[in-house]
């Protein structure tokens, strides 16, 4: 039996159904004759609209072959009344001013809640069905741990906006974070992905991120009229915390930015799309992918590679981590201090064991050591 996948991505603007299979003439005629889908020459595939009407007609016209519906593990299917219900909420993250993006991510937590139990009254929710959701999809989807906590302070937030539900507050607690330490690039590293990068908008993107330490939404959301080349300033408004700050505007930088205004002429926002638009973190994350490929660096880097790079570097020039704290808008110095632990400068003051037994031995001279420690034990 033939197998028929759909999936859900984005397209012109939209997202779509789109309709995977090795080639075969009956489908393409099911597909045609039965459903409005059109064929995407880039994607080499057929789609239609992402719609409940249109993926469950797919799936009646698609019946008699094995169809894998992975649109089900990302869509919701939402009633009237909780798609009120949810505007609601997002209006009440909304009032307390937090971000954006913080508002988007925690409205799609608390619908994906909702939908996996719309069987059941919002009242009767429990801090039990909190776990379940957990252990059925975050567990199974290999969630990680911040994403995890982003949901539970969502629905710790739902319980505020919504008391009449069962879910107490004092049986939400979140998971631990992994203490992870940043990856970092050598300074020799982000000279070669800048030079590799050919592209002037793309080479423009990089060099802000490194030489001034910003975050990628803090990026994205930079007009014109917060640069400030005379006093080598750049005006971050609203950040993270709800927080203006200053941070620096590299020298160097400056013939690489007057060379990107005068070729792409921005209108309001510094990066702009073809539209004129503010341009999207995920176009940036696939030419960093792409530029370090051609560099030929195997770490896995990201806009905030550059950022965990720039403070690193910075500590390890000298700079006192209050700056740096400063630089980088952290509010408390303790997030600061992971960076103690990946500078280089410290750690290369410490020999190892094995580089003290080799020079306090006198019976052998140091290249002889050498010659051992690398040569054939096997006399």
């Amino acid at each position: 039996m033939k197998t028929i996948t759909l999936s859900s991505k984005k397209h012109r603007g939209e997202i779509c159904i789109f309709i995977s299979f090795t080639f075969d003439s009956e489908i393409i005629d099911l597909l045609k004759k039965n459903t409005s889908a059109l064929w995407s020459n880039s994607n080499r595939a057929w789609y239609l609209t992402l719609s409940n009407k249109n993926r469950h007609k797919l799936l009646e016209v698609l019946k008699q072959y094995n169809v894998v519906d992975k649109i089900k593990e990302t869509y919701l299917e939402l009633t009237e009344n909780q798609k009120k219900f949810l505007n609601g909420y997002y209006l009440f993250l909304k009032g307390k001013r937090y971000s954006k993006s913080t508002i988007k991510t925690y409205t799609f937590f608390i619908a994906h809640f909702v939908s996996f139990y719309s069987d059941i009254d919002l009242k009767e929710l429990t801090h039990v069905h909190v776990r379940k959701f957990i252990e059925s999809i975050f567990l199974k989807r290999k969630y990680s741990i911040s994403t995890q906590r982003q949901f539970i302070s969502a629905v710790k937030l739902f319980t505020q906006y919504f008391p009449e539900t069962s879910i107490q507050d004092i049986e939400l607690t979140r998971p631990k974070k992994s203490k992870k330490l940043p990856i970092v690039l050598s300074q020799e590293e982000v000279i070669t992905i800048i030079r590799i990068t050919k592209n002037l908008k793309h080479r423009a993107i990089i060099t802000l991120l490194y030489s001034s330490g910003i975050r990628i939404s803090e990026l994205l959301a930079l007009k014109i009229s917060d640069i400030n080349i005379e006093r080598r300033q750049v005006r971050i408004e609203n950040a993270k915390g709800r927080r203006d700050r200053y941070v620096i505007l590299a020298e160097n930088f400056i013939p690489l930015l007057l060379n990107y205004y005068h070729t792409y002429q921005p209108k309001v926002f510094l990066i702009e799309n073809l539209k004129g638009q503010q341009y999207s973190a995920s176009s940036v994350r696939k030419f960093i992918k792409k530029s370090c490929e051609k560099a030929g660096i195997l770490k896995h880097v990201t806009p905030h590679t550059f950022r965990h790079s720039f403070a690193t570097h910075l500590l390890e020039d000298g700079v006192s981590l209050r700056y740096i704290q400063e630089l980088l808008g952290h509010s408390k110095p303790e997030t600061t201090m992971i960076y103690t632990q990946v500078t280089q400068k410290s750690l290369l003051k410490i020999k190892s064991p094995l580089d003290q037994i080799t020079t306090k031995n006198p019976k052998t001279s140091e290249l002889e050591q050498k010659f051992l420690l690398s040569g054939n034990l096997d006399l």
